[in-house]
């Protein structure tokens, strides 16, 4: 037992160097700890809608960089007996195991940029850590391409689902549930926004409550289409055809059939929220005063968020092609409002809700 612990200790180290070893990359100036930055809640640090990869750093990607953090206790993506997606990794489920994610990475033209997975192995061998693989695998590991690259994953998969880091649970919020701080008044203010059904509701996908001792991940793991604005200032979006539908596609391509679930993305945990903006799956929002507005006037205020069209007429959902629409959720609280009805929440509610968000990063000093 202790000789396993130890070679998990081994591992998980392994998994560190590689995580932030920009060596790694076509560019040499990319890691993954460049994208999934520790003081943003392992999310993007710098305020662009998505990264900029590839071997010159000038390449585009098409989503904004999902928080690592929390993201071990996600379960394989699957449909429950509802017919509900929930689970997988990636803002649409696609992978389903942190060393299944690393694939993409080290290969995609727009991110880490290696040609090929050989390319990546040969990288590995020059590492300073070179032998550490041989410690680990065997003194023959280094000279099979695949072998090599299944197990530089391997060591990843056990940094990210075992460091104490990505998984801290030292928010203000944490304490608070331990009774060892309290909120302010205008935090508790926040939290009740947050729960209450006909305001915020905001725990509807976010839970907020303890569950057999455990604190709460604030996320149910499932997929909304909230139809979130187009972003300009996405590369990609330059092409009027060109859409990003989630669960459907383009980056997913076994669901492309599934036409109902069309333009949905996986519903994100709420913890280190306050410093991993910009938000949504295209960043089109910097602030979170501005996302939590977007989710109460969206449809009171369609105005505010979305462009008018050639005909002078509102294109409300304008991200989502015309046939998927409908898919957005206008049924739930706070979507369920109308143009002329008030908002879920007043500003100065809107105001409580991003102060108790903002008790949800870690490392307070209680």
């Amino acid at each position: 037992m202790e000789e396993q612990s130890s070679r998990e200790a081994s591992l998980q180290a392994l998994g560190d160097k590689i995580f932030h070893d920009p060596s790694l990359s076509a560019s040499g100036h990319m890691s993954c700890a460049t994208c999934h930055n520790q003081q943003h809640g392992f999310a993007q640090s710098n305020p662009d809608a998505v990264a900029f990869g590839g071997e010159r750093l000038d390449l585009s990607g098409t989503r904004n960089t999902p928080s690592l953090a929390y993201v071990r206790f996600t379960p394989s993506f699957h449909f429950d007996s509802e017919g509900t997606p929930i689970g997988g990794f990636n803002r649409d489920g696609r992978a389903n195991s942190f060393a299944e994610q690393a694939i993409g990475p080290f290969l995609a033209l727009f991110e880490m940029a290696n040609a090929s997975v050989a390319e990546v192995a040969d990288k590995l061998s020059h590492a300073t850590y070179a032998n550490d693989f041989k410690q680990l695998f065997g003194d023959q590991i280094l000279s099979d391409v695949d072998r090599t690259f299944a197990a530089a994953r391997e060591a990843l998969q056990a940094y990210l689902a075992r460091d104490p880091d990505f998984a801290s649970f030292t928010s203000k919020f944490d304490y608070f549930l331990d009774g060892k701080t309290r909120l302010s008044d205008q935090e508790l203010r926040g939290l009740f926004l947050f729960n209450n059904p006909d305001k915020g509701n905001c725990a509807a996908c976010h839970p907020s409550a303890m569950v057999n001792s455990q604190h709460p991940l604030f996320t149910d793991f499932t997929y909304d289409n909230v139809g979130v604005p187009r972003n300009d200032d996405i590369p990609a979006n330059d092409n009027p055809t060109y859409f990003d539908l989630g669960l459907c596609g383009p980056t997913r391509t076994d669901l492309q059939h599934r036409s109902d679930i069309c333009g949905a993305f996986k519903v994100p945990s709420l913890r280190n929220v306050s410093v991993t903006g910009p938000y949504f799956h295209n960043g089109k929002f910097n602030t979170l005063r501005d996302v939590v507005s977007f989710y109460v006037r969206r449809d009171t205020n369609p105005e505010e968020f979305y462009p008018i069209d050639s005909n002078g007429s509102l294109r409300k959902f304008n991200d989502l092609p015309t046939q998927y629409a409908g898919n957005a959720n206008i049924t739930e609280v706070p979507y369920n409002r109308h143009e002329g009805d008030l908002p879920a929440l007043s500003s100065s509610e809107i105001d409580d809700v991003v102060a108790f968000l903002s008790t949800l990063t870690d490392g307070y000093q209680p």
